[in-house]
């Protein structure tokens, strides 16, 4: 049993928080060994959540027991944990556990030291400040989050969504991922980075280009070139790359790369496929075009995923 920490400050943000509970903390019996969570603080309280909402919570002295502590907002004016805190995270760190945070909560992760030279991210409306205080974090400004495995940042808000599905995809698989996400009425993997909400509304072809797309993921299987989905949308390559930037945040090309990704992972878990027709199936062409997509994009081999989330596989 994975068991997961949400681990509360003195102030608490009510959305970032019930996110972590939608995704950690509700029962799920249908999952054979789902997380066990608790909602925890190192403080008595009670504490003041967003609206006014007074909330208690158990009080602990240490996180031994946790896999996974995540802290859906911490204070940006104030991050520095007291020594106690600071000793529990770092040895739950030191030990292999996971550290995950949510919007804001990238600050008390950085307070520890444990982002020095790793890749991070926080809401775009704390980057500068984020950037100023801690200048040895690699800062990813248009991520929704980031997550090498142990330590995660997501952006602000409903980024933590994806980033908490992300883990649930590394734990349970891509289909059960899905299905919580449905649960949600969510979408089960974004596309694009935070630039998409920053500073104005989007300049958006919104027809033209979601049909497009919606025939392309419908054509997966066959070659699909850039101009041919220019040409689909009424628009010259320059204006459509433009217009799928501003709307999604990634090349037409990244798209088509992570939707075939996402296929690809779906026939993996199924099982039923070699990786050869697997590449057919999903329009990469050759199994080895698979194989460094996948790698490049996963950082682990369609093997390794498949042995880690098929309970039908095929040797490959």
């Amino acid at each position: 049993m994975h068991k997961v920490a949400i681990l509360l400050g003195q102030s608490v943000a009510s959305f970032e928080l019930g996110c972590a509970s939608e995704l950690f903390a509700l029962s799920r019996p249908e999952y054979p060994d789902w997380y066990q969570t608790d909602i925890i603080s190192f403080h008595p309280g009670p504490f003041t959540a967003t609206g006014g909402l007074q909330l208690l919570v158990p009080q602990v002295q240490d996180l031994a027991c946790y896999d996974t502590i995540l802290i859906p907002n911490w204070s940006v004016a104030n991050p520095a944990p007291d020594q106690q805190l600071r000793q529990q995270l770092l040895a739950a760190y030191h030990r292999g556990a996971r550290l995950i945070s949510f919007c804001s909560g990238a600050f008390l992760l950085a307070e520890l030291g444990i982002l020095r030279d790793k890749a991070a991210t926080t809401h775009w409306r704390y980057a500068d400040e984020f950037q100023r205080r801690y200048a040895d974090i690699r800062y990813q400004q248009n991520v929704l989050y980031c997550f090498d495995g142990q330590i995660g940042c997501s952006a602000g808000s409903a980024a933590a969504l994806d980033l908490g599905l992300a883990i649930i995809r590394r734990d349970f698989g891509f289909e059960i991922a899905n299905q919580v996400a449905k649960r949600a009425v969510i979408s089960a993997h974004r596309q694009g980075g935070q630039a998409q909400f920053i500073t104005q509304p989007l300049q958006k072809k919104t027809n033209l280009l979601s049909s497009t797309m919606d025939w392309a993921l419908l054509h997966l299987d066959q070659p699909l070139a850039i101009e041919q989905l220019a040409d689909k949308a009424g628009l010259s390559r320059r204006s459509f790359d433009r217009h799928f930037k501003a709307s999604t945040g990634l090349s037409p090309l990244q798209w088509l790369v992570q939707q075939r990704l996402q296929l690809v992972q779906h026939y993996l878990e199924q099982g039923l496929h070699s990786l050869e027709q697997i590449s057919v199936l999903t329009g990469f062409g050759s199994s080895l075009n698979l194989r460094q997509q996948f790698k490049k994009q996963l950082g682990i081999s369609p093997g390794q995923y498949q042995r880690q989330f098929s309970s039908n596989s095929i040797t490959f």
